[in-house]
């Protein structure tokens, strides 16, 4: 008689990818939003990670070029959410210039401010990346 091994759960899928885009992603959520809103990084990492990422239908480059033009074109007040989409974006395979390509399209929809704002969080991330 064989063992089935459990399905992974959303949260298990979540923690995988995360941890592939960025292996410190659980410590600083957990550090930062925990002790405010128990269960913070797990409903985060469970549902944006482990539900939405981790679904079949795209590649993950594609899904996080795609996020970082919705957080482009959502305006500043989403710099902090683009850099490290940005960065998770790198980390899944995408190019400097398909970043800044795709952020510069985002004038079209969010208007040259949403672009400008977005092309200065890519070069601060870029310069960080490279120094």
């Amino acid at each position: 008689m064989t063992k089935t091994q459990a399905k992974p759960t959303p949260l298990d899928l979540g923690e995988a990818l995360s941890r592939r885009l960025n292996p410190e992603l659980r410590a600083v959520l957990e550090a930062r939003y925990d002790e405010l809103v128990p269960g913070f990084t797990d409903t985060l990492i469970e549902f944006a990670y482990g539900r939405l990422y981790a679904r079949e239908g795209l590649d993950l480059k594609t899904r996080q070029i795609a996020t970082v033009a919705a957080l482009t074109a959502l305006g500043g007040q989403t710099g902090p959410q683009l850099k490290i989409n940005i960065e998770h974006a790198l980390a899944a395979g995408a190019s400097e210039k398909e970043i800044t390509e795709v952020i510069f399209q985002m004038a079209v929809y969010g208007g040259m401010p949403a672009a400008i704002n977005g092309l200065n969080a890519a070069m601060e991330v870029f310069e960080a990346r490279a120094a």
